[in-house]
Protein backbone atom coordinates (compact mmCIF):
# COMPACT_ATOMS: atom_id res chain seq x y z
CA UNK A 1 0.00 0.00 0.00
CA UNK A 2 1.90 3.01 -1.29
CA UNK A 3 -0.10 5.38 0.90
CA UNK A 4 1.13 3.57 4.02
CA UNK A 5 4.73 3.87 2.84
CA UNK A 6 4.24 7.59 2.22
CA UNK A 7 2.73 8.08 5.70
CA UNK A 8 5.68 6.28 7.29
CA UNK A 9 8.22 8.35 5.35
CA UNK A 10 6.44 11.65 6.02
CA UNK A 11 5.27 11.13 9.60
CA UNK A 12 7.22 8.20 11.05
CA UNK A 13 10.39 8.49 13.11
CA UNK A 14 13.06 5.86 13.70
CA UNK A 15 13.99 5.66 17.39
CA UNK A 16 16.96 3.91 18.99
CA UNK A 17 16.55 0.17 19.49
CA UNK A 18 14.76 -0.53 16.22
CA UNK A 19 11.55 1.25 17.18
CA UNK A 20 9.45 2.96 14.51
CA UNK A 21 7.29 5.72 15.98
CA UNK A 22 4.06 6.18 14.03
CA UNK A 23 2.03 7.66 16.87
CA UNK A 24 0.98 10.65 14.79
CA UNK A 25 -1.30 8.54 12.58
CA UNK A 26 -1.56 4.91 13.72
CA UNK A 27 -1.22 4.10 17.38
CA UNK A 28 -1.65 7.14 19.59
CA UNK A 29 -3.18 9.84 17.45
CA UNK A 30 -5.18 8.13 14.72
CA UNK A 31 -5.75 9.52 11.26
CA UNK A 32 -9.32 8.26 10.92
CA UNK A 33 -9.61 8.90 7.17
CA UNK A 34 -6.41 6.88 6.65
CA UNK A 35 -7.68 4.21 9.06
CA UNK A 36 -10.73 3.76 6.81
CA UNK A 37 -8.47 3.38 3.76
CA UNK A 38 -6.42 0.71 5.57
CA UNK A 39 -9.60 -1.18 6.48
CA UNK A 40 -10.84 -1.00 2.88
CA UNK A 41 -7.54 -2.46 1.63
CA UNK A 42 -7.60 -5.26 4.20
CA UNK A 43 -11.19 -6.07 3.24
CA UNK A 44 -10.10 -6.23 -0.43
CA UNK A 45 -7.20 -8.56 0.43
CA UNK A 46 -9.43 -10.97 2.39
CA UNK A 47 -12.73 -10.53 0.53
CA UNK A 48 -12.97 -14.21 -0.48
CA UNK A 49 -12.02 -15.65 2.93
CA UNK A 50 -15.47 -15.68 4.55
CA UNK A 51 -14.14 -13.89 7.65
CA UNK A 52 -16.73 -13.74 10.43
CA UNK A 53 -14.51 -12.51 13.29
CA UNK A 54 -11.60 -10.09 13.66
CA UNK A 55 -9.07 -10.73 16.46
CA UNK A 56 -6.39 -8.40 17.82
CA UNK A 57 -4.56 -7.67 21.07
CA UNK A 58 -4.92 -4.57 23.21
CA UNK A 59 -4.19 -1.79 22.78
CA UNK A 60 -2.56 -0.48 19.61
CA UNK A 61 -4.26 -3.03 17.37
CA UNK A 62 -7.78 -2.14 18.49
CA UNK A 63 -8.36 0.87 16.23
CA UNK A 64 -7.36 -0.82 12.98
CA UNK A 65 -9.13 -4.06 13.97
CA UNK A 66 -12.34 -2.18 14.82
CA UNK A 67 -12.18 -0.33 11.48
CA UNK A 68 -11.77 -3.68 9.70
CA UNK A 69 -14.70 -5.12 11.64
CA UNK A 70 -16.87 -2.19 10.57
CA UNK A 71 -15.71 -2.41 6.95
CA UNK A 72 -16.29 -6.20 6.83
CA UNK A 73 -19.44 -6.03 8.96
CA UNK A 74 -18.17 -8.62 11.46
CA UNK A 75 -17.48 -8.51 15.22
CA UNK A 76 -14.03 -7.61 16.53
CA UNK A 77 -12.56 -9.28 19.63
CA UNK A 78 -9.44 -8.14 21.39
CA UNK A 79 -7.22 -10.22 23.62
CA UNK A 80 -6.54 -8.63 26.97
CA UNK A 81 -3.00 -8.55 28.30
CA UNK A 82 -4.10 -9.55 31.79
CA UNK A 83 -6.97 -11.44 33.37
CA UNK A 84 -9.30 -8.80 34.83
CA UNK A 85 -12.43 -8.95 36.96
CA UNK A 86 -14.65 -8.27 33.94
CA UNK A 87 -13.36 -11.39 32.16
CA UNK A 88 -15.44 -14.07 33.83
CA UNK A 89 -15.61 -17.76 33.13
CA UNK A 90 -13.31 -19.84 30.98
CA UNK A 91 -10.59 -18.20 28.88
CA UNK A 92 -8.08 -19.06 26.20
CA UNK A 93 -4.68 -18.01 27.48
CA UNK A 94 -1.06 -17.84 26.35
CA UNK A 95 2.11 -16.11 27.52
CA UNK A 96 3.69 -13.55 25.17
CA UNK A 97 6.90 -11.52 25.23
CA UNK A 98 6.59 -7.84 24.27
CA UNK A 99 9.50 -6.50 22.23
CA UNK A 100 8.41 -2.89 22.83
CA UNK A 101 8.07 -3.20 26.61
CA UNK A 102 10.57 -6.05 27.14
CA UNK A 103 8.29 -8.01 29.45
CA UNK A 104 5.96 -11.02 29.44
CA UNK A 105 2.21 -10.88 29.73
CA UNK A 106 -0.68 -13.32 29.64
CA UNK A 107 -2.86 -12.85 26.56
CA UNK A 108 -6.47 -13.88 27.30
CA UNK A 109 -9.75 -14.12 25.40
CA UNK A 110 -13.03 -15.23 26.92
CA UNK A 111 -14.28 -18.52 25.48
CA UNK A 112 -17.62 -16.75 24.99
CA UNK A 113 -16.22 -14.83 22.01
CA UNK A 114 -14.29 -17.39 19.99
CA UNK A 115 -15.14 -20.92 18.92
CA UNK A 116 -15.15 -23.59 16.20
CA UNK A 117 -17.77 -21.72 14.14
CA UNK A 118 -15.42 -18.74 13.64
CA UNK A 119 -13.29 -17.88 10.61
CA UNK A 120 -10.78 -15.49 12.14
CA UNK A 121 -8.71 -12.72 10.62
CA UNK A 122 -6.01 -11.44 12.96
CA UNK A 123 -5.33 -7.72 12.58
CA UNK A 124 -2.49 -5.81 14.24
CA UNK A 125 -0.46 -2.65 13.83
CA UNK A 126 3.06 -4.15 13.77
CA UNK A 127 4.78 -7.43 13.03
CA UNK A 128 8.45 -7.72 14.00
CA UNK A 129 9.56 -10.75 15.98
CA UNK A 130 6.05 -12.18 15.71
CA UNK A 131 5.44 -12.89 19.40
CA UNK A 132 2.04 -11.20 19.61
CA UNK A 133 0.91 -12.75 16.32
CA UNK A 134 2.07 -16.23 17.44
CA UNK A 135 0.12 -15.73 20.67
CA UNK A 136 -3.03 -14.77 18.75
CA UNK A 137 -2.60 -17.79 16.46
CA UNK A 138 -2.38 -19.98 19.56
CA UNK A 139 -5.59 -18.41 20.94
CA UNK A 140 -7.36 -19.19 17.62
CA UNK A 141 -6.09 -22.78 17.82
CA UNK A 142 -7.25 -23.15 21.44
CA UNK A 143 -10.71 -21.99 20.33
CA UNK A 144 -10.69 -24.56 17.51
CA UNK A 145 -11.53 -21.69 15.15
CA UNK A 146 -10.26 -21.42 11.57
CA UNK A 147 -7.46 -18.94 10.98
CA UNK A 148 -7.85 -17.34 7.55
CA UNK A 149 -4.79 -15.13 7.96
CA UNK A 150 -3.33 -11.99 9.43
CA UNK A 151 -3.45 -8.40 8.23
CA UNK A 152 -0.64 -6.20 9.49
CA UNK A 153 -0.29 -2.45 9.06
CA UNK A 154 3.53 -2.40 9.20
CA UNK A 155 5.86 -5.39 9.00
CA UNK A 156 9.53 -5.10 9.90
CA UNK A 157 10.60 -7.76 7.40
CA UNK A 158 14.24 -7.48 8.52
CA UNK A 159 13.12 -9.28 11.68
CA UNK A 160 12.11 -12.91 11.27
CA UNK A 161 8.60 -13.02 12.75
CA UNK A 162 6.75 -12.85 9.44
CA UNK A 163 8.99 -15.36 7.70
CA UNK A 164 8.69 -17.89 10.54
CA UNK A 165 4.90 -17.66 10.60
CA UNK A 166 4.61 -17.84 6.82
CA UNK A 167 6.79 -20.98 6.86
CA UNK A 168 4.23 -22.48 9.26
CA UNK A 169 1.44 -21.82 6.74
CA UNK A 170 0.03 -18.56 8.12
CA UNK A 171 -1.14 -16.19 5.39
CA UNK A 172 0.14 -12.70 6.23
CA UNK A 173 -0.73 -9.58 4.25
CA UNK A 174 1.16 -6.45 5.32
CA UNK A 175 0.24 -2.97 4.12
CA UNK A 176 3.91 -1.92 4.29
CA UNK A 177 7.02 -4.08 4.62
CA UNK A 178 10.15 -2.39 5.89
CA UNK A 179 13.35 -4.01 4.61
CA UNK A 180 15.64 -1.78 6.68
CA UNK A 181 15.53 1.36 8.76
CA UNK A 182 18.11 3.61 10.36
CA UNK A 183 18.76 7.26 11.07
CA UNK A 184 19.58 7.63 7.36
CA UNK A 185 16.12 6.45 6.29
CA UNK A 186 13.68 3.65 5.64
CA UNK A 187 13.79 1.19 2.75
CA UNK A 188 10.65 -0.74 1.84
CA UNK A 189 10.51 -4.29 0.53
CA UNK A 190 8.65 -4.84 -2.74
Amino acid sequence: MKLMEEKILNEGKVLPGGILKVGSFLNQQIDTAFLKEMAEEIKRLYQDSEVNKILTVESSGIAIAAACGMEMNVPMVFAKKHVTSNVDGEVYKTKVHSFTHNNYYDMVVSRDYLGPQDRVLIVDDFLANGNALRGLVEIVEQGEATLVGAAIAIEKSFQDGGDRLRSQGVRIESLAKIESMSDEGIIFKD
